[in-house]
């Protein structure tokens, strides 16, 4: 072919790099978001590559081919592969002509290659097509002209606003073929001689071809991508290369958190771990970068999003895709994982979470005594019950600085987790909470103490049993101590107990009928005949209180 008017002042070479910069941008806008230094770049390539045309023409003609665009009768763009070529993407919905006006790059061929997109991957049942969408838009900058059904009618609508312009019909395209084509040599197959519809094919070829067009069309493009991605950074040594690449991996993380596609995050860490392993000649700093990118999934802020998204997904992909996402968290995790917790309004969200949380605990003691000693965390009274819940022997040195905390709840907290640990250095550390200002605290340390027979308790429970505590108590808390009291000391205390409970005075007994009851509860823990005897001796005691706790003390004894 010769060269055009427009070609001899404008080379091919550029309006070819301007459709190679389409192409990319076309790639780029299928992967990522409008907010992505990806998008943005391949954005400002495309406006880029209008850069030289605008100045030579004011229009750019395009013709579209099943496999081409020409320009003045020379071909711009050739692509072979249809699953990959705009031409393609154009042609098979109608288009045969496309014009680009200047002013174009300023926003409309943006969103013209996102109409592509959108139509590229539409169901084949969907209402709308090609010409459908892009009639949508509006366009001022871009005209097109579109056959209807590949054949002769060109389609009014379509035509934008082409002016005075006569269009092509196929068979006059099919006509200057025709006479641009030498005349066909003997032996030479011409496919004109052939049935072009896929009638002639029988029911099972038919089958196999619509299968395979299934299968094209549910395959998961972005899975291809990843794919080509990592070949490139296994095969391409260039430094410059294989940090675009990571770059490119660590932009599309949140993204997919974003979509909820949580077996896509997965996949990504496990082909990063396997990169590094593979990649030949791989740089340390490079490869510090890959194992760095896995240990951030497990950043505060990604963990946050990543949470946010399982509680606001409508419908979960699969317990099997969350689960495989929450085995890549790190240990640096858990504190995040703890404090979002309790926001969650999904239930089965929250319990998959508690569950990954109890996993890192329970394999990490150095994080948890981390998070216990960190004055920062939020969430150190959940962090707490979770130390007692999976009873972590390895977090008893920051449960015993927790114990101590200003927060009450906390200090209870403590005590309840270093109870269910129960190892000696546990129940060392819980000792001090005998002594706490708060009530419920002291309940609690007292009534573990007692529970285990603890001895080196006494020295903090004798004082309360002689009256020598200047703590006010009530009933309960008073009943709590004489009960430990007669766990711990055993049959040693039966002397002291029976002088309360027995000893009386010129007006009656000596303690009071609280203080007696005590006594008899006290009593009823210390499992000896000397102490059921005791009891008996005060079984029809006048006083109530002192009558019924002598009751239930005698329930406890041995017959």
């Amino acid at each position: 072919m010769t060269a055009g008017p427009n070609e001899m002042i404008l080379p091919t070479s550029q309006v070819s790099e301007l459709l190679q910069s389409l192409v990319k941008a076309l790639r780029a806008f299928q992967m990522y978001l409008p907010n992505n230094p990806m998008y943005q770049r391949a954005s400002q390539n495309v406006r880029a590559g209008f850069t030289p045309i605008w100045p030579v023409l004011d229009d750019l003609v395009l013709q579209v081919a099943e496999t081409d665009f020409i320009w003045e009768e020379q071909v711009v763009y050739h692509q072979l592969t249809r699953t990959e070529s705009l031409a393609w993407a154009l042609y098979k919905d109608g288009m045969r002509v496309l014009t680009l006006r200047k002013g174009v790059e300023e926003e409309e061929i943006i969103r013209f290659l996102e109409v592509v997109n959108r139509a590229r991957f539409m169901q084949q049942d969907a209402s709308d097509d090609l010409l459908t969408l892009l009639w949508e838009q509006e366009f001022n900058h871009i005209t097109y002209r579109f056959v209807e059904g590949f054949g002769d009618e060109v389609v009014p609508e379509a035509m934008g606003a082409m002016g005075g312009d006569t269009p092509t019909s196929a068979a006059q395209v099919q006509q200057q073929v025709r006479e641009e084509t030498q005349p066909k040599q003997t032996g030479i197959v011409d496919l004109e001689e052939f049935d072009s519809t896929l009638y002639f094919l029988d029911e099972g070829e038919v089958a196999v071809v619509a299968e395979q067009l299934r299968q094209e069309y549910s395959r998961d493009a972005r899975a291809s991508a990843l794919a080509a991605i990592y070949d490139i950074f296994e095969t391409e040594s260039e430094r410059a290369i294989r940090e675009e690449v990571i770059g490119i991996l660590e932009t599309l993380l949140p993204n997919l958190l974003n979509a909820g596609e949580f077996r896509a995050v997965a996949s990504v860490m496990r082909d990063v771990r396997a990169l590094v392993q593979k990649a030949p000649h791989l740089s340390t700093q490079l490869r510090d970068r890959l194992l760095a990118f896995e240990a951030k999934l497990s950043e505060p802020e990604i963990v946050r999003q990543l949470i946010v998204s399982l509680d606001g997904a409508a419908a979960l992909a699969g317990d099997e895709d969350v689960t495989e996402v929450l085995r890549e968290l790190h240990p640096a995790a858990l504190g995040a994982i703890v404090t979002w917790l309790p926001t969650l309004n999904n239930a089965h969200v929250r319990e998959l979470l508690e569950q990954a949380a109890d996993r890192i605990a329970a394999s990490s003691p150095g994080e948890v005594l981390k998070l216990l000693r960190d004055p920062n965390t939020a969430s150190v009274k959940e962090i707490v019950e979770m130390c007692g819940r999976l009873k972590l022997q390895g977090a008893v040195p920051g449960l015993g600085e927790t114990v101590r905390s200003k927060d009450p709840a906390i200090r209870l907290a403590s005590v309840l987790a270093l109870s269910e640990v129960a190892s000696p250095g546990a129940l060392t550390a819980m000792e001090l909470a005998i002594d706490d200002d708060d009530r419920a605290v002291r309940l609690a340390a007292v009534r573990a103490m007692g529970a285990r027979g603890i001895r080196n308790a006494l020295k903090r429970i004798e004082p309360v049993i002689l009256g020598k505590s200047d703590r006010d108590l009530d009933l309960t808390e008073k009943m709590a101590f004489f009960e430990a009291y007669g766990a711990i000391a055993g049959a040693t205390a039966i002397p002291t107990l029976q002088s309360m409970l027995l000893t009386r005075g010129l007006l009656g007994y000596k303690a009071g009928p609280e203080t007696r009851a005590c006594a008899a509860v006290a009593l009823g823990r210390i499992k000896t005949p000397e102490a059921r005897a005791v009891l008996q001796k005060v079984a029809d005691d006048k006083d109530l209180v002192v009558r019924q706790a002598v009751s239930r003390a005698l329930r406890g004894q041995p017959a």
